[in-house]
């Protein structure tokens, strides 16, 4: 990857300068707003706060990406997104399933080859290719909802309603290039302001079971 080469992948950019996508760029107050909200909620749960402060990371590297559009702002992007992924895998398995901090960090590891694995199968679907790097990730969470419905229905059903959210935040990045000849402002905003929904709304799902099972 040329670390400066200028990237342009969405519909509102025109043109090479630093705010070319100003409603893109800005909407990343979504993740800042539900990061300082989550941040207050999980005040006795350091976990739940390094999830906050993964979330505010994922607000700036956007932010960083929809005005500097490069290389380098592209890594800005995507590595804290990676990160809050592998972190809230792991509270799951330990929080949600019970399993030892080995187990638990075993299982966000296989998160790793799962994604390449269903990327790959995605990336070969017409209008999934578009995101097909997310589009795992919306499984896994249903996945975890349908095994949970047994074991804590509260969680299940917050993590079905989290995959729901994700879906049609999936649904407006995949389709910001396809409606941009008569919508110039693209979907890609939707994106952001549904993400930073779901991704505060994962973080409730996971301080309440926390709360829950060991207050404190």
């Amino acid at each position: 990857m040329d670390l400066f080469a200028q990237i342009d992948g969405y519909c509102e950019r025109t043109d090479p300068s630093f705010w070319s996508e100003p409603v893109n760029a800005l909407t990343n107050a979504a993740f800042l707003i539900a990061a300082f909200v989550m941040w207050r909620r999980c005040r006795w749960l350091p976990l739940g706060r390094v999830l906050a402060g993964i979330l505010a990371a994922i607000g700036l590297g956007s932010f960083l990406f929809h005005t500097f559009a490069t290389g380098w702002a592209a890594l800005a992007d995507v590595t804290p997104i990676a990160a809050f992924i592998l972190v809230y895998v792991f509270a799951a398995n330990r929080d949600f399933w019970g399993l030892g901090p080995w187990a638990s960090a075993a299982g966000a590891a296989l998160f790793i080859p799962y994604a390449a694995v269903f990327g790959a199968i995605f990336a070969e679907l017409p209008f999934f290719r578009i995101s097909a790097a997310y589009w795992p990730v919306a499984l896994l969470i249903l996945v975890y909802a349908i095994l949970l419905r047994g074991r804590d229905p509260g969680v299940a059903r917050g993590l079905g309603l989290g995959a729901g959210i994700l879906v049609l935040s999936l649904v407006s990045r995949s389709i910001d290039e396809l409606v941009c000849p008569a919508v110039s402002l693209g979907t890609h905003f939707i994106w952001h302001c549904l993400n930073g929904l779901m991704l505060g709304w994962m973080i409730e799902v996971w301080r309440r079971a926390r709360m829950t099972a060991q207050p404190g």
